[in-house]
């Protein structure tokens, strides 16, 4: 059944609101959907999606919205991102009224499974008589899984590595490992290049803060690094498959991390009333269920360390091998539940 979809982003920081919204309308696409892409700040996209705008997509402003002469079948609100008032009385007015999701960020907080679906009837303002409908991502069956395009792990296993990286111009010496980073701000970068100099390490830093502060830094013996460009979504994902570790950051980065299956450490954003802090031990309490406690100890360091939350001193990081075989057991099982897209067109089926 073929939709239009109204999708309503605001780039706050980081691309990870266009991030997210991008490859959303993307995998709608694919599954023969037609999606508006209403947002503030399309020129990362520039970058993100060199490759052009897709047939079933149009890309349009923010403010443009508040003259649409129509409304499509689902309007999507990205991360509570507030849909203008003069929209909102469109979708009233629509007969029949439209379905309104708020795609919410995503966790592995037990509010996520609680608060999946549940509904908030609109009694005032523009949208009275409208009722919204919340979608939280997540990684258990209770939630809307996660972002996953039809035959992506299909790609990977046919990603030819070394060719990849020769049309890069990256070149790895004899026995040196290959590590992404994408990072927010963090103090404990030096820290991080002392653990990683255990072994000969070529260090692959994606444009933000951390290539920028790498300059200014001394590396240790056997770390070497080179800056990234930005990449397009494609390359991003082919950069996490061809690496023996992957550094990624917020959302979108940290579940195409997960979808890579390779060794990772997840950074997330800081915020002043430590609210990170339990987002991370709940994806940690997660993540490392039934994982043998020599593995699950130091993994639970690392990452802690790695967001400011747990000291360095004495913590050693796993054996690659070990981490490589853990991240791919947990894609298996993530692979278990259906896809985000795929559930998300259920979901309205249901509440139609």
């Amino acid at each position: 059944m073929e939709l239009r979809w109204d999708v309503f982003c605001r780039v706050i920081d980081n691309f990870g609101d266009i991030g997210v919204s991008w490859r959303l309308a993307r995998n709608l696409a694919l599954r023969g959907q037609h999606v508006r892409l209403w947002i503030d700040d399309a020129s990362a996209l520039r970058w993100m999606a060199p490759e052009g705008i897709p047939a079933r997509i149009e890309v349009l402003e923010w403010q443009q919205s508040v003259h649409a002469s129509s409304v499509g079948d689902v309007v999507i609100e990205t991360f509570g991102c507030e849909l203008p008032e003069a929209f909102i009385a469109r979708m009233a007015a629509r007969q029949p009224a439209p379905r309104w999701i708020n795609l919410e960020y995503l966790s592995a907080e037990p509010y996520v499974e609680r608060s999946h679906g549940l509904t908030s009837p609109q009694f005032s303002g523009p949208g009275q008589g409208l009722k919204k409908r919340f979608f939280y991502p997540g990684f258990t069956a209770r939630t809307g899984g996660l972002l996953r395009e039809p035959g992506l792990l299909a790609s990977q296993a046919t990603f030819d590595r070394e060719h990849w990286l020769a049309a890069q111009g990256i070149e790895a010496q004899p026995g040196e490992r290959l590590v992404s980073l994408f990072a927010y701000p963090n103090p404990s970068l030096p820290q991080l290049l002392e653990k990683l100099a255990a072994t000969p390490t070529l260090l692959l830093a994606c444009p933000g803060s951390a290539q920028d502060a790498l300059p200014s830094l001394k590396l240790p013996e056997f770390i070497r690094w080179r800056p990234l460009p930005y990449l397009s979504q494609d390359d991003y994902d082919h950069l996490l498959w061809a690496c023996d570790l992957n550094l990624v950051r917020g959302e979108d980065s940290f579940v195409r991390a997960q979808w890579a299956a390779q060794p990772m450490v997840w950074q997330l954003y800081p915020q002043s009333d430590g609210a990170h802090a339990h987002k991370l031990d709940a994806f940690l309490d997660l993540w490392l269920t039934g994982t043998a406690p020599e593995l699950a100890g130091p993994l639970r360091g690392l990452w802690k360390a790695w967001n400011g939350l747990g000291s360095w001193a004495d913590l050693t990081p796993p054996e690659l091998r070990r981490m490589r075989a853990h991240a791919k057991s947990w894609r298996d099982r993530l692979t278990q539940q259906a896809d985000l897209c795929e559930q998300l067109l259920g979901f309205v089926r249901e509440n139609s």
